[in-house]
């Protein structure tokens, strides 16, 4: 009998890997590397709800319960807002030009797990921010909140997807200097010319007709309605809306994370 007939016929298959398993690794990866940052990232957004909520209300003289309602329904927008299009956006700029993102790509997993990474990560470190923004709002003015859970959650996930994925293409759309730099005017955008603080009614009639195809007063209203539910009620062009912008994200990021360079 030959040698390579009593040879063992068996062999190691590789391990399979899952996507499952992908998005656990890069999840570890992604809160690694923000590492003891962490917690200051999440105070700093309680802080920065807290100001909203408190600091905007300054602004106006003799603050009625009706506006109030109205500003303090708004903040957790301008969180989830300011978190996709702006603190998101500048991460991927920065691994841009340190090779990170490059090193990300050349990993064996799907290119969209870097995507929806990036999503659950900041979703989760903006959630403390939003639950500390109603709780002022709560103590300051003596509000009272109608909550529609499922409207809400739903509002929430369809939110942070819009903003993570519009903030995401501009990050591997542009130059990594120029997208920080579109991302630092989005910031003044949102919170001082968006109306999700304040209605639309304040600004000029051009500013509601561009808010009436952006998403962020489409954002404002569908969240303001899952928070204060007896109050608000929001439309379904505002449901068309945020899936249009979410989706046009998504294909531009998607496109640019599986492009071979």
């Amino acid at each position: 009998m030959s040698e390579s007939a009593l040879a063992p016929t068996t062999s190691i298959a590789p391990a399979r890997v899952t996507i499952w398993t992908s998005i656990v690794a890069m999840m570890r990866w992604s809160l690694a590397s923000i590492g003891a940052m962490l917690p200051l990232i999440v105070v700093i957004q309680a802080v920065l709800a807290a100001g909203l909520v408190i600091g905007f209300g300054f602004l106006i003289p003799d603050i009625t319960s009706e506006t109030a309602l109205f500003l303090s329904s708004g903040v957790p927008t301008v969180l989830l807002l300011v978190i996709g299009l702006v603190i998101v956006p500048q991460g991927v700029s920065r691994a841009r030009m340190s090779g990170a993102l490059d090193y990300q790509r050349a990993l064996p997993v799907a290119r969209p797990v870097l995507l929806i990474v990036d999503l659950a990560v900041w979703a989760l470190i903006a959630l403390p921010g939003v639950a500390v923004g109603l709780f002022v709002a709560w103590l300051r003015y003596d509000l009272t909140f109608a909550f529609d859970v499922i409207l809400l959650v739903v509002a929430s996930l369809l939110v942070t997807t819009m903003a993570t994925a519009v903030g995401y293409a501009i990050a591997v759309s542009l130059p990594p200097t120029l997208a920080q730099l579109v991302t630092q005017v989005l910031v003044f955008f949102v919170m001082l010319f968006s109306p999700i603080t304040f209605p639309a009614r304040q600004l000029p009639a051009w500013f509601q007709s561009l808010h009436d195809v952006l998403p962020i007063q489409a954002a404002g209203d569908l969240m303001r309605a899952g928070i204060a539910s007896d109050d608000y009620a929001f439309s379904g062009w505002d449901l068309v809306t945020l899936t249009l912008w979410t989706a046009v994200g998504l294909l531009i990021t998607v496109r640019a994370l599986m492009r071979r360079r």
